[in-house]
């Protein structure tokens, strides 16, 4: 299994636009064969803050999971409007 936890910082005055866009890339990411879960949390004290939390069967349904329309769609839309995206892998012991 692989894990994923991606922390975002999104642009002032961008979370309006930028929460939508990644909820749906969560929720169509759910339906993917080999994604077991994808949460999308927002920090408690600033919610410009959020991190994506996606754990997949392997790295094949991840690399699958990018050629996805919906995460292209995210990619082109959602990433523009961050100031930070910092992505880190995981894997279970």
């Amino acid at each position: 299994m692989l894990l994923l936890t991606v922390h975002l910082t999104i642009q002032p005055g961008q979370v309006v636009a930028f929460m939508p866009r990644a909820l749906e890339n969560a929720t169509k990411s759910r339906a993917e064969p080999g994604c077991r879960q994808f949460d999308v949390l927002i920090d408690s004290q600033d919610p410009t803050r959020v991190m994506l939390y996606e754990i997949y069967d392997s790295e094949a349904a991840f690399e699958v999971h990018q050629q996805s329309a919906h995460f292209k769609r995210y990619v082109a839309e959602a990433v523009p409007l961050l100031i930070e995206r910092e992505r880190h892998f995981w894997k279970f012991a």
